[in-house]
């Protein structure tokens, strides 16, 4: 089989890949890289215009002056010359509904183009959709990533790249995609929620971790125990981030004799992914069901991490509660105590610590993932 795999956020297309070339099948990837994590894409379509500072300068002169957006501009010129290079392909998947991070004319017209070298179309939502966002704004769920907008309207340019899916404009691609997509898949539960009912939805297919490339370790505590928080300042506020940071310094401030923290903020993919090697406990984000990427390569090292492990996940995968991994809640002082107790009882980060990684070898390997892609797709 030959497949296009769209757009790269978080290293799931490159996981499935990996596991979908294992299985024999044919994988191009064609992004951005997303900007400073750097993902390794066959195309890569970024703009000079972003990522130079005298260009970028120009850009929004023109953007404020003329009301012309250079940058989705210079996206669309040159996802359309690398469209005229693709043969034809059995199946295309979209990372989101945005995956070409231009104006949504322009996406669609891209998009038909592309379409036609297709036999199958795939949506994936594993990110911010009009789906999940529609649904955020509803408040039914206990809290999304919108809680802290929806609490405090004045983060509203915070929010203006998410609140964009909802608006008149994105929504003519939203319906495109809707009417020419063949189906939709959820990466996890967080997304699952909001799709269930939505006509052409095909579940909840989990995320792929290249497990022979990520290597686990058995955890040493005969020193201070060491906790890491990653931070993408882009979207630290939707994470929770200051939530960790409060609890972090009370217990830096209880515990400096038993506890090393580190943080740090926008490193590249291939530099983050080994700056928490020694570490025991890693804090990755509050407003979530489900584990995201990072708290599953993360998990697959055999690090604690504090994440999504809501009940929904709980029954989905028939496991107990801080057994896998901690569920993080928006209460600086619930996170205090769930620090306190694994630091206090180090027996039982080593107990987590192997039951993270024998659930992400179970749950998420990447050859299984991508059997299960291969298999839904046929179904179409």
């Amino acid at each position: 089989m030959k497949i296009l795999l769209l757009g790269e956020y978080s290293r799931l297309h490159n996981s499935l890949k990996e596991g979908l070339e294992a299985l024999n099948h044919e994988v191009v990837i064609i992004g951005s890289g997303d900007g400073f994590k750097s993902f390794p894409v066959d195309y890569k379509v970024y703009s000079v215009f972003r990522e130079k500072k005298a260009l970028l300068f120009l850009s929004k002169a023109i953007l404020k002056v003329f009301r012309i957006n250079i940058i989705k501009i210079e996206l669309a010129i040159k996802y359309y010359l690398v469209f005229n290079k693709l043969k034809q392909f059995d199946v295309v998947q979209l990372i989101n509904e945005a995956s070409l991070k231009t104006t949504a004319r322009l996406e669609i017209a891209l998009l038909k183009k592309l379409f036609k070298k297709t036999k199958k179309v795939v949506l994936l939502s594993c990110g911010e959709d009009y789906y999940n966002i529609s649904y955020a704004l509803k408040n039914k769920e206990n809290y999304s990533l919108l809680t802290p907008y929806l609490n405090d309207n004045t983060l509203a340019k915070d929010y203006a790249f998410t609140l964009e899916y909802v608006t008149e404009r994105h929504k003519k691609l939203h319906t495109f995609l809707a009417r020419n997509y063949d189906g939709i898949i959820a990466s996890d539960l967080d997304y699952h929620l909001p799709l269930i009912n939505t006509p052409k939805y095909l579940g909840v297919i989990a995320n792929p971790i290249n497990t022979d490339i990520i290597n686990y370790t058995p955890l040493d505590l005969d020193q201070k125990i060491k906790i890491f928080l990653g931070i993408n300042t882009e979207n630290s506020i939707k994470k929770g981030v200051l939530f960790f940071e409060k609890a972090l310094k009370i217990i830096a401030s209880k515990y400096p004799d038993l506890v090393e923290i580190t943080i740090t903020k926008n490193l590249p993919y291939n530099t983050y992914i080994n700056s928490y090697n020694q570490a025991h406990i890693i804090l990755d984000q509050v407003y979530g069901y489900d584990q995201g990427y990072n708290a599953l390569e993360a998990m697959a090292k055999g690090k604690v991490v504090f994440t999504g492990a809501e009940q929904q996940w709980l029954t989905y995968y028939n496991v107990k509660e801080d057994t896998i991994a901690i569920n993080a809640l928006p209460d600086v002082d619930y996170l205090v105590k769930k620090i306190e107790w694994l630091i206090t009882n180090p027996n039982i980060i080593k107990t987590i610590s192997v039951n993270a990684n024998a659930f992400i070898t179970t749950h998420h390997n990447y050859k299984n993932i991508a059997a299960q892609y291969v298999k839904t797709w046929n179904t179409l």
